[in-house]
């Protein structure tokens, strides 16, 4: 009847070796980038074996992958809701990035311009966004272009933040830079009108 607990316990201290390598992982990729960080490195940092890193992942670029999962999509609910749902997301999001960028988001950050595993996990993650607000913009033949742009606009403003450490984005309230922001992401977002009188047809 005891078999059992010990098999539970087994799984539960897998379980914790694991996320404890994923932890090491997150920060090294996040402080060191891609290519610096070592699975070496990481062993130590969770205080195991190499080879025990190898055996739980398979290989440094599916220890990167599972390190830079994001759970919760950025950005959250309101992305496909029209343009003022979309701005609305994103700010939120930018807020939550600019208090403290959680170590999955950083490392692929930090890594993606340098290495194509990072690249890809980042294209793959904001790839998803723009097709949200997108399918939730009006059908205008750029409307995946005004999406893209959206999205990359607050990519580039915590990157500034984050990684650069722009002083003018630094020493700015989150709310005061998300409130500049605002009009620029509607200004994206939202189709111009026609001027009055232009036949479109």
């Amino acid at each position: 009847m005891n078999e059992p607990a010990r098999s539970t316990s087994r799984a539960e201290r897998r379980r914790g070796t694991e996320e404890r390598i994923l932890g090491a992982a997150r920060d090294l990729f996040a402080r060191h980038g891609y290519e610096r960080a070592t699975i070496r490195a990481v062993a130590a940092a969770a205080g195991v074996d190499p080879a025990l890193v190898m055996q739980y992942f398979g290989s440094k670029a599916a220890l990167f992958a599972r390190a830079a999962e994001v759970r919760v999509p950025e950005g959250g609910a309101g992305l496909g809701e029209g343009p003022d749902g979309a701005v609305t997301a994103l700010l939120a999001s930018l807020g939550v990035k600019l208090d403290g960028l959680p170590a999955t988001s950083l490392a692929t950050l930090r890594s993606m311009l340098t290495h194509p595993d990072a690249a890809e996990h980042a294209r793959t993650t904001l790839g998803r966004q723009i097709d949200e607000i997108a399918a939730g913009l009006p059908a205008t033949p750029d409307a995946r272009a005004r999406a893209a742009l959206a999205v990359t606009t607050v990519v580039g403003a915590t990157i500034g933040h984050q990684l650069l450490g722009l002083p003018d984005l630094r020493d700015t309230a989150v709310e005061h830079l998300t409130d500049l922001l605002r009009p620029a992401l509607h200004a994206l977002l939202e189709p111009a009108e026609p001027p009055k009188g232009e036949d479109l047809s």
